[in-house]
């Protein structure tokens, strides 16, 4: 999330998704709605709560923020998953570290099927 934004200067000053962070979240929609397809996902209501437990998988052992996933995801699968992305409660999981294939696993649920006792998805 750091490197995401470039602040623009000048009359409209404001921050703009970097190229990279464009790219994340076009590859992001497009593997969403991929896994939707395949999983027969039904677009909610327009006012429907959803929830997306979140899974990290760091590609280093460098201390990062879990919350910092909370606002491009979020926006990425907007219009793919749910109209909009201010009905979504986000839930950090669990976070580790995978070299190899690090990586975000994510589960998205309707809130009244999220049983908020249960640990394991």
């Amino acid at each position: 999330m750091n490197h995401c934004y470039v602040n623009i200067a000048g009359q409209r000053k404001g921050r703009k998704l970097t190229e990279a962070a464009k790219n994340w979240k076009l590859l992001a929609g497009y593997e969403a709605n991929q896994a939707k397809r395949k999983q027969g996902w039904i677009y909610p209501d327009k006012d429907e709560k959803i929830v997306l437990l979140l899974w990290a998988f760091w590609p280093d052992r460098r201390p990062r923020d879990m919350n910092n996933c909370h606002k491009l995801l979020p926006d990425a699968l907007e219009n793919v998953l749910f109209e909009n992305d201010k009905n979504v409660l986000v839930r950090d999981m669990d976070f580790s570290f995978d070299a190899k294939r690090p990586r975000l696993e994510i589960v998205v649920a309707r809130k009244d099927e999220v049983d908020v006792n249960e640990t394991q998805y």
